[in-house]
């Protein structure tokens, strides 16, 4: 088998895993794919519509390699990744806005959400499913362990969610290691030099009009699993919406009521408080 990448041509050998890219059709509405489709940049300054999916299924213990090469400053949160059972080529468009919770409420969908001191620009991580059916991340040779159920007896594919301050990722690739042998994916052109040697994509938008406050997650803490910001999955959960959900953190609540309108676990209608009425309980 012979294939090619834009400067470069190789044979395969039996230990290839095969080309890995992002999925070309399934792509989120604010993403755009470039150098041989491993290359994934918002188009706007936004912290939604960042879905992307590998092109082929992935195999149990195949890690998969990311540098993030750009994030913005009027964002926090990061990166989400993950696992699906459902085939990019059989999704509609447009994609869900979020993997959490708009994919994650469904079946056949796992993702976990990064945290933000992992993902600022120039940042590696790898992240795979175990023989067990555990997501694990890896960086900098410290690996996680963040959520375990994954069905294993389908197909996989990769998930990720270029969300929050995460404004591009760069796929680098992937690797199954044996206990006499290391599997790769398809030899990949040379890495980008640096997060600015692609900066002809387009401009950063003006961030003069944005509050410091505007963002959709905080900073890691220990909050149990059960009262936890169901958006930025980080932040305990103070507010309760007027359907009775009590689902969002501060930092969020004003967002998904702009961004939204809806609350995220019922869907049912929401609306910013005026000054003599208040719709939000903080608790």
């Amino acid at each position: 088998l012979v294939t090619k990448t834009s400067e470069v041509s190789h044979r395969c050998s039996l230990l290839c895993l095969g080309r890995l890219n992002f999925h070309r059709q399934a792509v989120g509405e604010k993403v755009r794919l470039s150098h041989g489709g491993r290359l994934a940049e918002k188009t706007e300054n936004t912290f939604k519509n960042g879905l992307v999916f590998s092109n082929r299924p992935v195999r149990v213990q195949e890690r998969i390699r990311l540098r993030v090469e750009r994030d913005s400053i009027n964002w926090q949160g990061a990166l989400r990744v993950g696992f699906t059972t459902v085939p990019p080529s059989s999704r509609s468009l447009p994609l869900p806005c979020l993997a959490i919770p708009n994919l994650t409420d469904k079946p056949g969908h796992w993702a976990v959400p990064v945290n933000e001191s992992y993902c600022q620009a120039g940042s590696e991580l790898e992240f795979w499913v175990s023989h067990g059916g555990s997501i694990y991340v890896a960086v900098s040779n410290r690996q996680h362990k963040w959520l375990t159920g994954v069905d294993l007896s389908q197909p996989l594919w990769a998930m990720i969610d270029i969300y929050g301050k995460t404004r591009s990722i760069l796929l680098q690739g992937s690797k199954k290691t044996k206990l006499l042998c290391t599997r790769r994916s398809c030899p990949a052109p040379e890495p980008l030099i640096s997060p600015d040697s692609y900066s002809h994509f387009g401009s950063v938008p003006d961030v003069s009009d944005f509050r410091p406050d505007d963002c959709m997650s905080c900073l890691d803490m220990e909050i149990p699993a059960d009262n936890v910001c169901v958006v930025c999955m980080v932040k305990e959960a103070r507010i309760t919406l007027p359907c009775g959900h009590r689902c969002l953190c501060k930092h969020c609540d004003s967002r998904v009521c702009q961004e939204f309108g809806t609350c995220p676990l019922c869907r049912h209608k929401i609306r910013a408080p005026s000054v003599k009425e208040r719709r939000f309980i903080d608790v």
